[in-house]
């Protein structure tokens, strides 16, 4: 017989800081380069090529692994096009769009909050 799930803690505004679906999103979208990837998509499908070209610093080896891990989580789907020579295209699925919101939010956040010369912190 199932029970029914613990209460979570909540603070002030009601949100967990341990909700376990925010948790999973975390583990999701937090890899690096992950959240540049998805925004590079936001505008339409893309082929591996143009990721790093519009990506610096990222590596085929690091792309094709965030691809494949995005693909597995329905949050990236992966298309065969029947061309000569076979082209293959990565768009966002439903579930990948709906990442739009948050995506653009941060980029507006780190457009006003984020001093690109300050020094960053050790971890």
């Amino acid at each position: 017989m199932a029970t029914a799930p613990h209460p979570q803690e909540h603070d002030g505004d009601g949100m967990s800081p341990s909700c376990p679906h925010y948790q999973r999103a975390m583990e999701i979208i937090a890899r690096p380069w992950t959240p540049q990837i998805v925004r590079a998509m936001l505008a339409g499908t893309r082929r591996f090529s143009a990721f790093t070209a519009a990506i610096p610093g990222l590596s085929d080896r690091l792309l094709s692994e965030r691809l494949k891990t995005l693909e597995a989580e329905d949050v990236v789907v992966r298309s065969v096009l029947g061309e000569r020579p076979v082209r293959i295209e990565y768009g966002l699925t439903e579930k990948g769009r709906a990442l739009g919101a948050a995506i653009e939010a941060l980029s507006e956040w780190a457009e006003i909050w984020v001093d690109q010369d300050a020094p960053r912190a050790r971890t």
